[in-house]
């Protein structure tokens, strides 16, 4: 004999089925300990970009066995109190947007960390007494100063997972830690038969934004040194080609329009340092009246490091303590 399933029961099923095959992406949620009030709000400010809907767990999978799609991976990932969430939005924009609707709340003895819990080094407000102890009894290490006790260190006090006990609940409210997260618990999210976690959709915009832009600058850079063009880069390599290709006329005296002058500057200068080597007896009239060049910068820079060696010991020192501030 078949057990009797009411009306409500199938009108459940065949909401979720509609749902699940009008949708593109199904996230499961776990709506354990959430407040009314805050499931009010999330309602509010998801109505635009997605359909959250819960049932039995029981339900769930009858709905997802019924549908069009392959849902059976999604199953494991009905935990807790098990809600869905049905979107054609971004699954990381709308797991963006779950984590913005969070809130911090004290912890409660029995209910498992939602992550590391740590007690961080610094003042308290506690006059020495009892509250010692049952710092001490927690793994923390503590101290005296100016008549308060003072966190000597950072100290974990409760890892993910791990239940929290009455002791810790309690310190965790005097030092007013308040760990535990209200909101939507995204647990993971189905797009075309792929499952994202949690710790896949969760990103820090910032930190992500600001690997981009180093990766960008590593790319720029290197596309410039081995010269590979771009939109990006098309401009700086014409402008480095042309310098390239100017430096390398003018070692080797080929004449341009472009660098007549600076060959001819170069072939002057040459002409005077080869004359004022030569003796003057072999000379022509018109070159007896050129004179050496001028040294340059850096022979004079040469003299005076042999005439001052103590200079050239503290240049030296200098020198290392502008690498060190390059390296670290």
């Amino acid at each position: 004999m078949k057990a009797h399933v009411s009306e409500k029961k199938k009108k459940t099923v065949d909401e979720f089925v509609e749902l699940l095959n009008n949708y593109p992406i199904i996230g499961s949620v776990n709506m354990e300990n959430l407040p009314a009030k805050q499931l009010q709000n999330i309602r509010k400010s998801i109505r635009e970009d997605a359909v959250l809907k819960m049932t039995k767990r029981r339900l769930i999978k009858i709905a997802f066995e019924k549908s069009k799609k392959d849902l059976d991976k999604l199953v494991p990932y009905l935990k807790g109190m098990p809600a869905l969430i049905f979107t054609k939005e971004n699954p990381f924009k709308l797991a963006m947007k779950l984590e913005k609707n969070k809130s911090s709340a004290p912890a409660k003895p029995g209910q498992p960390s939602p992550k590391d819990i740590y007690v961080k080094e610094g003042p308290t407000a506690f006059s020495p007494g009892p509250i010692i102890s049952q710092l001490s009894k927690l793994g923390i290490k503590t101290g005296v100063e100016n008549g308060k006790i003072v966190i000597k260190e950072d100290s974990l006090v409760c890892e993910e997972g791990e239940e929290i006990s009455e002791d810790l609940a309690g310190i965790l409210v005097r030092l007013k830690i308040e760990p535990m997260e209200i909101g939507l618990n995204l647990v993971a999210m189905y797009e075309d038969g792929t499952i994202y976690e949690k710790d896949i959709l969760t990103i820090d915009s910032k930190e992500y934004l600001k690997k981009i832009k180093t990766s960008a600058s590593v790319g720029y850079n290197l596309a410039m040194f081995i010269n590979y063009p771009t939109k990006d880069t098309i401009n700086s390599l014409i402008i480095k080609a042309n310098r390239d290709a100017k430096t390398l006329a003018i070692s080797q005296d080929i004449i341009t329009s472009d660098n007549i002058t600076e060959i001819l500057s170069k072939a002057f200068n040459q002409l005077k340092s080869l004359s004022a080597k030569l003796s003057k007896e072999v000379l022509p009239e018109e070159f007896k009246n050129i004179k050496e060049p001028k040294q340059t910068e850096e022979k004079k820079e040469e003299e005076n490091k042999k005439s001052e060696p103590e200079k050239e010991e503290k240049s030296d020192e200098e020198a290392a303590q502008g690498l060190g501030s390059l390296f670290g």
